[in-house]
């Protein structure tokens, strides 16, 4: 009789854990906020780094040799094509020119004397005045003197030019720097140095840098074009932004292979001579529309430890996919995203952290905000 109890009451207890787990309530899906992503045009535009130099300079340097007599021009003053900044002590230049041009008259009044002889000569070798060699000797003399007398026109240009440089003149108009030199200082044609330096300011170039992955990937994208393409905006070091638009030139034709970057230059106009040659700024350049991209928002998409981009989405049968995305600038709060999601994409945005790849998860949609193109 005590067994019977006994098994009674076993079996009423293996009834009873049957009961507690056929009625114990099944683990709720887990609740995801999502954003159906969709394909707008976009204007893509890239921040990239530079520095501003003048579109025109050009350096002051002496082109013979003496002493600095007097500077005529204050440093930092605009200057116009062709005004006298320096003057070379010319007395010795000048002798010169004076001993070149007695030479030429010396030369001239031969040609002169010995040129009508030979007409003489030529006459009288006829009547057997004068033997057929004086008469040829005669000739060959004038000729030599009419070549002397070129030769000392050329000494004479020679010494007027190097006269004339003893003034040293503006080579463009623009602002002048800061003279390297005093007068008292000798300075030659040779010299390495410049005098000082003149800079148009009216017009300047930013050279930016760009690498060269950078520029491929923007070559294969679609991009269109539109009023505003290869349009420029700079903004300064203290953060200010130009008030002047500029325009892209120029993409250099080589990568640099120590830092394998390409140089592209800008060019923006300067009528308060506000940028001046040597800021580091950075500019915007707008690259075209993107007509069908997809920008995502922030909150959305993560990084691994390797600097990858990655995102959860949910699939068709409620499931939570992990992709692998390839990033290009932000936009607002939202990446453009370039591979890795597509239009009716549902990125998870709220919850991600409870939930893995391949749980079955219930999307609910939430309203993304800020952050259009």
């Amino acid at each position: 009789m005590k067994y019977i109890t006994t098994t009674l009451a076993a079996l009423f207890l293996l009834s009873g854990c049957d009961n507690a787990q056929t009625s114990a309530p099944q683990r709720p899906e887990q609740e995801v906020g999502v954003v159906i992503l969709k394909s707008q045009p976009v204007s893509v535009v890239s921040e990239l780094t530079g520095r501003t130099a003048a579109a025109l300079s050009a350096e002051v340097r002496p082109q013979v040799t003496g002493i600095i007599q007097k500077r005529l021009f204050n440093e930092g003053d605009n200057v116009k094509a062709g005004q006298a900044l320096y003057q070379i002590e010319p007395d010795s230049f000048r002798a010169t020119y004076n001993e070149a041009a007695a030479s030429l008259k010396q030369a001239q009044a031969l040609v002169t004397a010995d040129c009508s002889k030979a007409q003489r000569y030529a006459q009288l070798v006829k009547e057997n005045g004068v033997s057929r060699q004086d008469a040829d000797d005669a000739v060959s003399t004038c000729a030599q003197d009419k070549a002397s007398v070129e030769s000392k026109k050329a000494a004479l240009e020679s010494a007027r030019i190097n006269l004339n440089w003893t003034t040293i003149t503006a080579p463009i108009a623009g602002r002048i720097g800061i003279s390297s030199v005093t007068p008292g200082a000798l300075v030659s044609a040779e010299q390495t140095t410049a005098l000082a330096t003149i800079r148009g300011l009216d017009t300047m170039y930013v050279d930016l840098t760009r690498s060269s992955v950078d520029l491929l990937r923007l070559r294969k994208q679609s991009l269109a074009t539109n009023s505003d393409t290869m349009n420029v905006a700079l903004i300064l070091e203290d953060g200010s932004t130009y008030s002047e638009k500029g325009r892209l030139a120029l993409t250099e034709v080589a990568v640099d292979e120590s830092t394998g970057s390409v140089t592209l230059r800008a060019v923006f106009p300067n009528p308060k001579q506000q940028l001046l040659p040597g800021m580091f700024v950075r500019a915007k350049v707008d690259e075209g529309i993107m007509n069908d991209a997809i920008l995502a928002p922030q909150q959305g998409v993560t990084r691994d430890a390797k600097g990858v981009a990655t995102a959860l989405v949910v699939s068709a049968d409620n499931k939570v996919e992990q992709r692998e995305l390839e990033t290009g600038d932000t936009y607002g709060d939202k990446w453009l995203v370039l591979t890795g999601l597509k239009a009716g994409d549902k990125l998870i945005v709220e919850g991600s952290a409870k939930v893995v790849a391949g749980q079955q998860v219930k999307p609910v949609e939430v309203q993304s905000t800020g952050g259009n193109a």
